[in-house]
């Protein structure tokens, strides 16, 4: 690869590290073409950009950044392939997902909402962090909760004085 193809690629790592707050490395190195070809479909299909990459030239880009990947660097070995989300568990859930057929891709590592995660081990843990579209779903379903309770109070509370009503009035006649 040519000095300029090298710096192009670089600033376009850099661009994209940069612009998400999600990332996997993942090895992919055991997967035949076939299998590569139906992950990065599935990719696709999951809104998660794939890029295999060169580990010193991601690495260069990791330190053209103004984040801290430093704790990422120990992951930089052997075949690296890059998973850009906008959802910090959608590669993981997509990554156990496609591990039914067999035991790769493995994750090397994650670097969700500034938070670095090390190793395979931790894929489940991946799984259940909550995006930030969750989060604020279940903040909303929090707040409404004691409105909708008082509602239901207010309603069923003039049902029932409409019928203690309703019944001392039968009474007196």
């Amino acid at each position: 690869m040519r000095k300029e193809d090298k710096k192009v690629l670089i600033e376009s790592l850099t661009k994209q590290l940069t612009e998400n707050n999600n990332f996997y490395l993942t090895d992919v190195s055991t997967l035949n073409a076939q299998e590569t070809s139906n992950l990065r479909r599935l990719s696709f299909k999951n809104d998660i950009k794939l890029v295999v990459v060169k580990n010193t030239l991601l690495r260069k880009a990791m330190e053209n950044v103004d984040r801290d990947f430093s704790e990422l660097y120990v992951a930089l070995k052997g075949q690296t392939a890059i998973m850009f989300s906008e959802a910090g568990n959608g590669p993981a859930k997509m990554i156990k997902d496609y591990r039914k057929k067999g035991t790769y891709p493995i994750v090397k590592a994650a670097f969700i909402e500034e938070m670095a995660y090390l190793g395979d081990d931790q894929i489940d843990f991946l799984i259940s962090i909550k995006s930030k579209n969750e989060l604020v779903a279940d903040l909303i379903a929090l707040l409404q909760s004691p409105a909708k309770n008082v509602i239901s109070a207010l309603q069923s509370g003039g049902q029932t004085l409409v019928g203690v009503l309703k019944t001392l009035s039968e009474k007196e006649n």
